[in-house]
């Protein structure tokens, strides 16, 4: 069975817990990227990650970009949204489609 997990700082994860979603509390690059590239090894289908703590690794992210699993997806952390995550989404769409149909 595969598995959902959130990583990010304290604050920002802590609400996904009561979703039974496993969280992962990591602040610095090295513990985010030792931390993903476990998960990745395993069996989960979709990682969470705020968008503060993937602007750290963001080579970590686009390793696992191409395979289908786990799916990283970019989340505004407490203290908001950085845009990060949108434009991963229109980078993935035209990659996907061939042009930028979001704008």
């Amino acid at each position: 069975m595969y598995r959902i997990a959130v990583m990010g700082d304290k604050d920002s994860i802590f609400g996904f817990a009561a979703l039974v979603l496993e969280t992962v509390e990591v602040t610095n690059a090295s513990g985010a990227a030792e931390a993903l590239r476990k998960m990745s090894g395993k069996d989960y289908a979709v990682i969470y990650i705020t968008e503060a703590l993937a602007a750290k690794i963001p080579e970590e992210i686009d390793r696992l970009r191409d395979r289908s699993t786990p799916a990283i997806i970019l989340i505004p952390g407490i203290v908001g949204n950085t845009g990060m995550g949108l434009y991963n989404v229109k980078r993935t769409v035209e990659k996907a489609v061939g042009s930028d149909i979001l704008n």
